[in-house]
């Protein structure tokens, strides 16, 4: 049977080959996804930013570094986790990917999704949570809730880090005091799932 690495490793060649959406027009590298290959948890963000575009690694600029910071608070390191976007190039001038260019890209995160197989996708931000979950709800009502998703997989949308950049307050019920909750409930399912496989 083929390794997850080398099914990965086609996909990103594809990737970034891709021409099936304007978005290749600008971009200076394809953004992939890293991580482990056989993570319990991916991440999936919206798209890469300028510093994506430069590095062609997802979620390394100040959002990216703030989500690292947001896994470590709870003991999760990045490298146990697998982090993709919606669109693998950026948008210009960092605007939010409209339907079209997300539908264009969507069989490649599908092929991410298949080969790394995780039991819990964390969605980051309304993008990647709306068009999962086929909603328009706001994040404000989606965020910190189990969604169950194709054959088994669990869903929880959380706050794009971004938007916390946005907002600086950790008063209780502001974005940031809210996320500090959301990654411990995912801590708490993943320190579950672990268990579980552990025992099998």
């Amino acid at each position: 049977m083929r390794k997850k690495e080398e099914l990965l490793e086609e996909i990103r060649q594809e990737v970034e080959r891709c021409t099936l959406c304007p978005l290749a027009k600008n971009r200076t590298q394809t953004v992939f996804g890293e991580g482990n290959p056989d993570a319990l948890i991916m991440f999936i963000g919206e798209a890469p930013g300028e510093d994506e575009d430069r590095s062609g690694r997802p979620f390394v600029g100040k959002a990216g570094q703030l989500l690292t910071k947001i896994l470590l608070s709870v003991g999760i390191q990045r490298e146990e986790v697998y982090i993709a976007n919606m669109v693998k190039c950026r948008p210009p001038g960092n605007r939010t990917p409209t339907l079209e260019e997300v539908e264009a890209c969507f069989p490649y995160l599908e092929a991410q999704i298949a080969i790394v197989n995780p039991s819990i996708i964390v969605t980051l931000g309304s993008v990647s949570t709306g068009y999962l979950l086929g909603t328009k709800e706001p994040m404000s009502k989606l965020r910190g809730q189990w969604f169950d998703w194709r054959g088994g997989k669990r869903i929880f949308p959380m706050f794009h880090p971004s938007f916390l950049l946005r907002h600086e307050s950790r008063a209780p019920g502001s974005p940031k005091y809210l996320t500090w909750q959301d990654i411990q409930e995912v801590k708490r399912v993943y320190d579950l799932l672990r268990e579980s496989t552990r025992r099998v």
